[in-house]
C-alpha cells in the first residue's frame, strides 16, 4: 500500500468523520481478456485483475447506517436497518450499498454501520470495472470475512436487482479473485481455474487505448445485448444460450432472425463462438502458447465488432471505438492483437503491443490516451 496515498485517505476520513479509520481495504480493477458478453449467458470467460485499484479506509460507527465519502462523488448515507430496494435509488451508489447489505444478510452475515472513505486509482472510462471494484470493496468491508465467490455474488445481486443493470458475474468475481482466471458460469457455482498470465515474458505489453467516448450512460445499450441473447435462448425454451444446442441454433437462425430481428440472431451467434474461444484462450495460456492466445484475442475483437455489434452506439454518426480500433490495427502492422474492452459502446480498447514497438505504437496513437496495464495477484483484501 502506498503510504502517502493511505495517509491522504486517512486525512479525508478524519475530516469527514472526526476520528481515524480502523482498517484499509483494496480492490483491483479487472481486464476481460476473452469472453465478451458471455457471462450473463452462463458462458466461459478469461479475465485478470490489474494493478489499478480502489482503496478504502473504514471504521464501525455504532449506527445502523453506512456513511460513504468518495473522491469526486457525492457523499451518501444508507440506513441498513431497512434493506428493501428503493426505486428512487436506482442507478446510484446508495442502491449498490443497500443491495450488498441485504445480500450479505441473506447469506448469514451481519453487516454493521460503517464510516467509509474511498479513493480510486482506476482510470475513469477505462472499462476496468471500477463499479465492480467498488461493489466487492463494500462487500468485503461489510462482511468481515466472506470468500471471493460470496463477495462477488452479493455484489452482482446488488447491481442486478438494486442498481438496475443486468450484468453477469465476471466483473465482480475477477475483482474479488485477483490474478488471472478462466471462469465457467455453466453451473450455479462458477468453476474457477487460476492461470499464469505474464504477457511481458512473452514480449508483449497489454495496453488500454482510450476512444475518447465515455460509456457511463449506456446501461440500456448494454442491457439490450443481455435482453436479445436471453430472447434467443427463450426461442429454444432455454434460460440462457449456454443451454441451447449450437447446431440446433444455426439450423434455425433464419427463424430466430425473423422472430427477434437480425441483430439478436447475430449476437447469439457471437456467443457460441466466443464461449468456445474463451476456453481455447485459457488452454493456450495453460500450455504457454502466447501466439495462439493472441489469435483468440484478435478473433474476439472481430466477432465483437461484426456480430455482437458493441463497438459503438447503433445508429450514431460518430464511431469513436471503431475509428480507434482501425488506428490500433494500423499501428500494430499485423502484430499483436486488439479487441473491444469490457461492455463496449465507449471506453477503451485492449491492445497487446510487442515490446519492441511500444514506443512507436504510442507515438502513432498520440491523439489517443494509451495506458499500460500491469497484473495484480491479489483480489479484494484488507490491508491493515
Amino acid at each position: 500500500m502506498n503510504a502517502a496515498r493511505a495517509a491522504r485517505l486517512a486525512g479525508s476520513f478524519r475530516a469527514a468523520f472526526g476520528r481515524g479509520p480502523e482498517g484499509f481495504y483494496s480492490a483491483p480493477g479487472r481486464t476481460e481478456l476473452v469472453g465478451n458478453h458471455t457471462d450473463h449467458q452462463r458462458g466461459r470467460v478469461l479475465a485478470a485483475a490489474v494493478g489499478f485499484d480502489m482503496l478504502a479506509a473504514a471504521a464501525p460507527n455504532g449506527l445502523n447506517t453506512l456513511r460513504v465519502i468518495s473522491e469526486g462523488q457525492e457523499p451518501f448515507e444508507v440506513d441498513i436497518s431497512d434493506t428493501s430496494p428503493r426505486a428512487e435509488e436506482r442507478f446510484t451508489s446508495a442502491a449498490l450499498a443497500r443491495g450488498i447489505a441485504d445480500s450479505l444478510r441473506r447469506r448469514g452475515f451481519e453487516p454493521r454501520g460503517m464510516d467509509i472513505a474511498v479513493t480510486s486509482a482506476v482510470p475513469v472510462g477505462s472499462g476496468l470495472s471500477s463499479s465492480a471494484a467498488f461493489e466487492v470493496l463494500l462487500a468485503c468491508i461489510l462482511s468481515g470475512g466472506a470468500g471471493p465467490v460470496e463477495l462477488a455474488v452479493c455484489a452482482r445481486r446488488a447491481e442486478n436487482e438494486y442498481f438496475g443493470k443486468p450484468c453477469g458475474l465476471m466483473d465482480q468475481l475477477a475483482c474479488a479473485l485477483g490474478g488471472a482466471a478462466a471462469i465457467d458460469f455453466g453451473a450455479d457455482e462458477p468453476a474457477i481455474e487460476r492461470l499464469g498470465f505474464e504477457p511481458e515474458r512473452a514480449g508483449y505489453a497489454p495496453c488500454l487505448v482510450y476512444s475518447g467516448a465515455g460509456h457511463a450512460d449506456l446501461t440500456e445499450e448494454y442491457a439490450a445485448i443481455e435482453r436479445e441473447m436471453r430472447a434467443a435462448a427463450g426461442f429454444f425454451g432455454k434460460s440462457a444460450l449456454r443451454y441451447v444446442d449450437e447446431n440446433d441454433f444455426f439450423a434455425n437462425i433464419d427463424a430466430v432472425a425473423s422472430a427477434l430481428g437480425g441483430r439478436a440472431a447475430l449476437r447469439a451467434a457471437h456467443f457460441f463462438a466466443e464461449d468456445r474461444r474463451a476456453a481455447l484462450a485459457a488452454s493456450a495460456l495453460r500450455e504457454g502458447d502466447f501466439g495462439r492466445f493472441l489469435d483468440c484475442v484478435r478473433e474476439s475483437g472481430r466477432s465483437s465488432a461484426v456480430y455482437l455489434q458493441n463497438l459503438d452506439v447503433p445508429g450514431a454518426k460518430e464511431r469513436p471505438m471503431a475509428l480507434t480500433q482501425s488506428l490500433c490495427e494500423r499501428a500494430l502492422a499485423g502484430r499483436g492483437a486488439v479487441r473491444v474492452h469490457g461492455g463496449g459502446f465507449g471506453g477503451a480498447l485492449l491492445c497487446f503491443v510487442p515490446l519492441d514497438m511500444l514506443e512507436r505504437f504510442t507515438a502513432e496513437l498520440a491523439g489517443r490516451r494509451v495506458v499500460r496495464l500491469e497484473s495484480r495477484a491479489e483480489g479484494v483484501v484488507r490491508i491493515s
